[in-house]
């Protein structure tokens, strides 16, 4: 499985898109990336795979890296 660009492994949250908006109402298109970080986790087959998940459910105990020295399954 390839790694989503900007989107979480577990929550699915990607990009939004909104306005900055200025003291004088103008207007400038923008985005909102969410803060992303590359883990090892163990899969459902208990092979450990690279996945990208924002720290909000990292900090919320949604998932859980893998132990140290066992090698990552390409």
């Amino acid at each position: 499985m390839a790694i989503d660009r900007h989107r979480c492994y577990v929550c699915k949250k990607g990009v939004t898109f909104g306005n900055n908006v200025s003291h004088a109402n103008n207007r400038v298109r923008r985005t909102w990336r969410p803060n992303l970080q590359v883990m090892r986790i163990l899969d459902t087959d208990g092979k450990i795979i690279k996945v990208k998940a924002c720290t909000s459910c990292m900090s919320a105990g949604k998932i859980h890296r893998a132990p140290r020295g066992v090698p990552t399954v390409a």
